[in-house]
């Protein structure tokens, strides 16, 4: 073991009394994960976990680590043991940020000098040009997933039709089993998106379509209030109830085989729906604020106009090809 975890470790075997201090409301991985919105928590604490099991050599997780006695060399390390363990640069970049984050509630709290605190965080993210991750979903894969649901008469071919129909208004999974029925406006097919990843929320629409499917998946479900999207028993009864991301991507799994569609991820619905509207021509700020990007260079990473751009630029060019003889 080296002399950067072994550094962490002794403070956290002999210096109990700083463990016991952070419980509770003073921890600073609670109160950082509590500003965050419950769909994106369980992701945090995951990369927190890695975080913590690398500064300490795998003896604690992100809530025994004694995260007041992190110091540059050991966030400078942990940077590189990332890197090293062949992680992308967007992964690593994401458990350096929640790391910081922690560290600044540690300093927010009073556990952490301030130099302390800006020394630990002046380690530079990994800087790396990535292709996002995923593909579009061709408008035949999605009419093929809609046939698959409109052929399932019971209350769940509804409800999964709705489910299809809610992405492809860009929400991510986490939002769409988040939404209640209050949260929609069937005159304008506007979506309350609360709380959505990073505390913001914001107004999403629905097409024509969409607010059709939504409008016959409501009448099987009822007005009650409560979940939008809701559980369906294998007898076809609804349980107005919250439905986890974990049972859409089931979902969208036995749909997708149910259509015989290439497989895909449920984020590359709003990957589709970026591209789409894009392609349309809308305003990139506009499609920005509809799918909750902070930043406009977000939904760029998302746009097929340059790669069709490229695509035609090189058919431009010729490559003289000779077929080969039969031997």
């Amino acid at each position: 073991m080296d002399d950067m975890t072994t550094g962490i470790i002794e403070i956290a075997t002999t210096g109990t009394e700083l463990v016991e201090r952070v419980a509770g409301d003073q921890h600073p991985v609670a109160i950082y994960l509590g500003s965050k919105s419950p769909g994106s928590r369980r992701a945090i604490r995951q990369k927190l976990d890695v975080a913590a099991g690398l500064l300490s050599g795998g003896a604690f997780n992100a809530m025994a680590l004694p995260w007041a006695g992190v110091r540059y060399q050991h966030v400078a390390r942990l940077r590189q043991m990332l890197v090293e363990a062949g992680k992308a640069p967007a992964t690593v970049n994401a458990t350096l940020s929640a790391a910081k984050a922690v560290l600044r509630e540690c300093w927010r709290l009073g556990q952490m000098d301030a130099e302390a605190y800006h020394r630990a965080c002046d380690v530079e993210a990994v800087k790396a040009e990535t292709l996002p991750t995923g593909r579009d979903l061709a408008h035949g894969e999605v009419a093929a997933l809609v046939a698959a649901c409109a052929a399932d008469p019971s209350p769940a071919g509804a409800r999964d039709q709705a489910v299809l129909a809610l992405f492809s208004a860009g929400l991510r999974r986490a939002e769409l089993v988040a939404l209640n029925v209050e949260d929609y406006d069937a005159s304008t097919g506007g979506l309350r998106v609360l709380g959505a990843k990073g505390g913001k929320s914001r107004m999403a629409y629905l097409s024509t379509g969409a607010k059709a499917a939504l409008a016959d998946w409501l009448a099987v479900r009822g007005e009650a209030p409560g979940a939008l999207v809701c559980p369906v028993s294998r007898s076809g009864k609804v349980e107005v109830r919250s439905i986890s991301a974990q049972a859409v991507r089931a979902m969208l799994e036995d749909r997708r085989i149910e259509a015989r569609v290439a497989p895909f991820s449920p984020h590359d619905f709003r990957r589709t729906f970026i591209g789409n509207l894009l392609d349309a021509g809308a305003d990139l700020l506009t499609v920005a604020k509809l799918v909750g990007h902070a930043k406009p260079a977000t939904t760029m990473r998302y746009d097929r106009r340059d790669e069709r751009g490229k695509q035609d630029a090189v058919g431009r060019v010729n490559f003289p090809h000779v077929a080969r003889r039969a031997a």
